[in-house]
């Protein structure tokens, strides 16, 4: 199931190490809803169906005035071999201000501090820096 996912956020990794403005995701619902959380939270531009195939998803990727790619590094946390999960009591004592984690929440994907706005636990996906 997350392959999808994994595979997405690998092309934005190598998109902005490319210095591209777009890649192409696969439209699949988890791969919008973390590009949702992404882009609230500013690390992207935006997001579009691809008008050439309505499979696909074109990611727009943002850039700093000097150039320097929004996302830094990205890290994979949960892997399916090896998956790991925080209570809410466990993600207050994460610190927010340097890292944003993705979390997958019985409510859908969030981002760190919607999970310890609203007390949820779950399975971090992603750190991005």
């Amino acid at each position: 199931m997350k392959s999808y996912l994994w595979n997405m956020f690998t092309s934005i990794k190598n998109g902005q190490m490319a210095k591209k403005s777009t890649v192409i995701g696969p439209r699949k619902n988890i791969c919008e809803s973390s590009l949702k959380v992404l882009w609230n939270e500013g690390f992207i531009t935006g997001y579009r169906v691809s008008s050439e195939n309505d499979n696909k998803l074109e990611i727009f990727l943002k850039y700093t005035k000097n150039g320097l790619p929004a996302i830094n590094s990205m890290k994979f946390l949960s892997k399916p071999g090896q998956r790991m999960y925080y209570s809410s009591k466990q993600i207050w004592k994460l610190d927010s201000s340097k890292t944003f984690i993705i979390f997958s929440t019985s409510s859908g994907l969030k981002s760190i501090n919607e999970c310890k706005k609203n007390r949820l636990g779950g399975e971090p996906l992603v750190i991005i820096s």
